[in-house]
């Protein structure tokens, strides 16, 4: 009889245990700097202002004064592509300052 309550259990149990190995979804998927731009900037007016940008956007709120070089008091999309590429482009110069033969 015990033979025959264990390989009764066995099927539940065995569902049991892949519920707990079966990954959960992120928190969060994956957005673009587009997604969290339009979702950060909640007045839908394409200007994401600093208070927007650190509810909805942190990294671009740690970066805000930098990005927004023209002190509008905003930044857009194109602004924050420029910061982007601007940092992109000295940290290639910065890496191949290190790699240069010194002489």
């Amino acid at each position: 009889m015990r033979i025959l309550s264990a390989l009764l259990a066995l099927p539940l149990l065995c569902v049991t245990a892949q519920a707990q190995t079966t990954s959960p979804e992120p928190a969060h998927k994956h957005l673009t700097m587009e997604q969290r731009f339009e979702q950060a900037n909640v007045t839908h007016d394409g200007h994401l202002t600093e208070e927007q940008a650190k509810t909805g956007y942190k990294s671009i709120a740690r970066h805000f004064s930098a990005i927004d070089q023209d002190k509008k008091g905003y930044v857009t999309l194109d602004d924050i592509h420029a910061y982007y590429k601007q940092q992109h482009t000295l940290h290639h110069q910065a890496a191949d300052a290190h790699h240069q033969p010194n002489g």
